[in-house]
């Protein structure tokens, strides 16, 4: 169930008030019958306050919610004009803030971000503030998965076009490539290279989180990288792996897909995976592994796995069924 806490309102609140949604009209012993607490009446004057219930004399004096549609959205509407003011003022502080980097002499270009929590905060920031384009290098340190994955879909449903490279290391591991499925389903575009030199997002094309070491686990570094031409070489740099990585779009599913194991395996034989990693990403034995793999290449008359990957992507590129 999604909490109304977006909105200023306590738990406590909130319980009292799907109550009254569940009860109304309702008088004060009533109430107490199903909230049987010393804070009744001043929940019920701050929801009256807000605009959430009317009240009528008596005797006894009775309590109805007003109708959620009405209410809520009068308090939606107040928070999306209090989000548009903050969001006109976060723009004028960042002129100012970038005007005087600018004038700073050498101008500021990259700051240092030192220790777990700082970095997990920028982190989560950076993702959070693309608009239009997030660009992502994906290798170790990896922060919360969970806190990433909602992250990510919060972009997507934005309409921010998302693209990962993911290393192959990462593809290996157990469940990974269902989370990746889900992502690409969910509209990410992903890609896959053996080895990837550094851990990064891109955003937009005016700022950059640089993860510059891991270890130990509590002390890790980070470089947030301002408009420069440093920036313009780490996009320069992902669009260059982007071109040389092999696609991970086999996985999303379309009127021309093949079965979705068959797909599964080509992302797999993609990422160069040896037989025992795809039989674990597959839940299957290596013998069954080995088994679907030569009947894929044998409908493709291909002569490697690779070889096999390549050939069943591209031909999903140009929309055909393997």
């Amino acid at each position: 169930m999604t909490s109304l806490s977006a909105l200023g309102f306590g738990p406590d609140e909130e319980a009292l008030y799907e109550l009254l949604v569940d009860h109304s009209p309702a008088t004060l012993d009533q109430l107490f019958a199903a909230w049987p607490r010393a804070d009744l009446v001043p929940l019920l004057a701050a929801l009256e306050a807000r605009g959430l219930l009317s009240s009528s004399p008596g005797p006894p004096a009775r309590y109805a919610a007003v109708a959620p549609e009405v209410a809520l959205d009068v308090l939606l509407l107040a928070a999306e004009r209090d989000l548009l003011l903050v969001r006109e003022r976060a723009r004028e502080l960042e002129e100012v803030f970038q005007e005087r980097a600018r004038k700073r002499t050498p101008p500021v270009v990259v700051e240092v971000v030192t220790g777990r929590r700082a970095v997990e905060q920028r982190h989560a920031q950076i993702q959070r503030a693309a608009r239009q384009q997030l660009r992502c290098l994906s290798k170790p340190p990896y922060f919360d998965p969970l806190g990433s994955v909602t992250a990510q879909r919060e972009l997507l449903e934005r309409g921010v076009t998302s693209r990962m490279i993911y290393e192959r290391d990462f593809v290996a591991r157990a469940g990974a490539l269902w989370r990746i499925e889900a992502m690409v389903e969910a509209g990410q575009q992903a890609r896959v290279l053996p080895a990837l030199p550094m851990k990064s997002y891109v955003v937009d094309d005016r700022l950059a989180l640089l993860l510059l070491r891991h270890e130990p686990p509590d002390a890790p570094a980070a470089l947030v990288i301002h408009p420069s031409g440093l920036l313009e070489a780490l996009i320069r740099l992902f669009e260059g792996l982007w071109q040389r990585a092999l696609p991970l779009g086999g996985l999303a599913p379309s009127d021309h897909d093949p079965p979705r194991d068959d797909a599964r395996l080509v992302a797999l034989l993609l990422s160069g995976l040896t037989d025992e990693a795809i039989a674990r990403q597959l839940g299957v034995s290596s013998r069954t592994a080995e088994r679907r793999i030569a009947g894929l290449m044998a409908r493709l008359g291909a002569r490697t796995r690779f070889q096999a990957g390549v050939q069943a992507a591209r031909s999903k590129e140009r929309g055909g069924a393997s």
